[in-house]
Order: C-alpha cells, then structure tokens, then sequence
C-alpha cells in the first residue's frame, strides 16, 4: 500500500501542515538540536486535534500492533503502531517536517564522519527503507495511567533509522494529568550522562535525536549516545502521538 494514501483526520484550524511547519524560526530548531540534541515546537496541533487523535486510541481499525510495555520489560503503559493509511493529519506532518530535519541529520552524518546522506524527500526515504526490507509503519499513539513510565530507549526498527523522531503531546499536563515528562539523557565518552527534561503543553511537539548526535569539542566532533522516555505518571491519562521517519523491519 502506498503510505502516501492517508485517511482523512479534519484540519479545524483550517491550516495545511507546511503552512504551519513553516512558520516556525527553523534556525533556532537547529540551533537547539545541535545544541542540547531536542528541540520544543509549541502548539503544532491545536486542541481539538489533540482531541480527535486520542480518540483514535480505542479505535483498533487504525492499528497494526497492540503492545503492553510491562510484558517486553519496557516500563508501564502502552502503545499501539498506526498501519497504512496513516491519518491523514499525521501522513502530512510527517512528509513535511522530515525535509526540514533531514538538513540537521545530513549536517550529523557529515560531522560524525558518516558517509551515507538522507533524500530531501521522504517517499524517498521510504523506498530505501522498503528496498531494505523495513515495510512497517512506524508512527505510534501511546496511553500512559497512574503508575505507568517509559524506560529509557531508542527506536531502531532496523538497519536504517532517521537520526531524529518527533513526538506530539496531547494531553493537557495539571489538567489531564500529572507527572509523565518528557526525559533525555546524553551519554558522553568519559563523562557523566547529562540529563534534558523537556517541558510540554497540550499540542507542543519536541523533536529529538533518536541514537546518535555530534557535539564538538576542543579536537573536533566527538559523538554522544542518546535515550530518551517518561517519568512516572502520578495521575490522570496522558496521550502522546509519536512520528518516526523510518519503517520497521
């Protein structure tokens, strides 16, 4: 199925998803993924479509895959992995954000002395990751209750991964729940970790290095390893949408 086909998720605020990426000052998004490996886009949904992905939560139709975190040893909570046709909200945000990321990841790739570079299209991409043998959808809606975390992770669905992920909060922290923050730690060679934790509102998205960033030195670049998850929810639901650029395997 062609993953550019997309169900029909409306647009209230009557704005197209490069309309409202573009908006945004790109250079201070860079300036702070190379800088701290995380980057925060306030309001890129609006409410109601915060709203409108949620509810897809209990809708099993939208899915390929159910997966409980405690079973794998993931944490608490749960997730489940959009199959094609994506929404038609997130297939468009996901086309248009990567191009402006793809800039950073070959920037990346080129400090870290890494020859391969990244298409400036994302069908393109696709079609590596499909040639690859990667075919599954990797977008994901996560739920977490009371008591539910994330361990801290990277997500590598196989052997070509995007360097950056995005990830939409939908839910309204102190109001739908409390607890749960974002969290990234950066692993540097004979240092200790140093740790990013990201303040979000309702329809705010944090784009972050999935793996592997550079960060120069006084000799140059040298490359820093990275996890990220969420810190314990101590009450009320809280939704997260996940957009990650490559397929899995």
């Amino acid at each position: 199925m062609d993953p550019r086909v997309s169900i029909v998720l409306p647009d209230p605020v009557g704005q197209g998803a490069a309309t409202r990426v573009a908006a945004y000052d790109w250079q201070a998004i860079f300036d702070d993924l190379n800088g701290y490996g995380c980057a925060v886009m306030e309001k890129l949904l609006s409410v109601e479509e915060c709203r409108q992905i949620s509810v897809l939560y209990q809708e099993e139709e939208h899915f390929r895959s159910h997966i409980h975190m405690a079973r794998h040893g993931f944490g608490r909570g749960e997730y489940r992995y959009f199959k094609y046709p994506l929404p038609d909200l997130l297939g468009r945000l996901r086309t248009t954000l990567y191009p402006r990321l793809a800039d950073v990841a070959n920037e990346w790739n080129g400090r870290m002395g890494i020859e391969g570079r990244y298409p400036t299209e994302h069908a393109e991409f696709l079609r590596q990751c499909h040639d690859a043998g990667q075919t599954r959808p990797t977008p994901l809606l996560l739920q977490y209750v009371p008591g539910d975390f994330n361990c801290l992770h990277q997500d590598l669905y196989g052997d070509l991964a995007f360097p950056i992920q995005v990830a939409i909060l939908l839910s309204e922290p102190g109001q739908d729940f409390t607890g749960g923050e974002f969290v990234l730690t950066e692993q540097r060679p004979r240092m200790q970790s140093r740790v990013e934790v990201v303040p979000l509102r309702q329809g705010d998205a944090v784009a972050f290095a999935v793996h592997n960033r550079p960060v120069q030195g006084t000799k140059g670049n040298y490359r820093v390893n990275l996890r990220h998850g969420v810190s314990r929810v101590r009450s009320g639901l809280r939704h997260t949408v996940g957009i990650i650029f490559h397929d899995a395997k």
